[in-house]
């Protein structure tokens, strides 16, 4: 698959932004900011590391930063989008991991799973990602451990065939339960997350309440 690009979504990512992108493009891959409103150095410092930067004047939301992502990847003809986030939680040397099983299995959407080894995950967010990815993969029909997690490959015929949004967190459950009602086959590889001391962007009380009022508008939209 050697049309992959990787999309970033960044708020405030200064910090850490830099060095991703440079990993990103040591693999030999395009890099896609998408900085969401940011009030730091985050657009600059990801455009002279070698991103393409595209920037929202105002925050949007994580939806809404994908979302004008994955029209960069369908403009730009790759074959398949990679989400890694912008904060380092993930590890870019995990890319290689999501491309193989892309190319050797028959999985059209591949998620890391978070889940086999949860010793730094907050209690309140490792509960959360279980009872969201229960009801999630009882409606797709396929078990899918970790469907809250954020890094995932996206093959472009998905992305062709899915109409997307959500303007927030809860894009990455619609993606898959649209994906699976249109057929197409979720897997997952096994990744570890960093817990660091900054402060998560996911607010679980108020995005587990979104999830629900958007699931119950997403099964009677359907």
């Amino acid at each position: 698959m050697n049309k992959t690009c990787v999309l970033i979504p960044s708020y405030n990512e200064a910090r850490t932004i830099g060095g991703i992108v440079k990993d990103v493009i040591g693999l030999g891959l395009a890099a896609y900011v998408i900085d969401d409103g940011s009030s730091d150095d985050t657009a600059a410092i990801a455009r002279k590391a070698g991103a393409v930067v595209v920037r929202h004047e105002t925050n949007k939301g994580k939806g809404a930063s994908l979302r004008e992502g994955f029209k960069h990847v369908l403009n730009g003809k790759f074959e398949a989008a990679i989400i890694i986030d912008g904060d380092a939680q993930h590890e870019v040397i995990s890319i290689p991991d999501f491309i193989k099983k892309a190319q050797d299995g028959n999985a059209d959407l591949v998620i890391g799973n978070r889940m086999l080894d949860t010793k730094g995950m907050p209690f309140i967010r490792r509960a959360t990602n279980r009872f969201m990815s229960w009801i999630v993969s009882r409606i797709c029909g396929q078990e899918i451990p970790d469907t809250q997690c954020g890094y995932r490959l996206i093959k472009r015929k998905v992305l062709e065939t899915v109409e997307l949004k959500s303007s927030n967190f809860e894009i990455e459950s619609e993606l898959i339960i649209k994906a699976c009602r249109k057929g197409f086959r979720v897997g997952s590889v096994p990744i570890k997350t960093i817990y660091k001391d900054e402060k998560s962007k996911i607010n679980p009380i108020v995005d587990t309440l979104r999830f629900m009022v958007f699931m119950v508008k997403l099964w009677r939209d359907k």
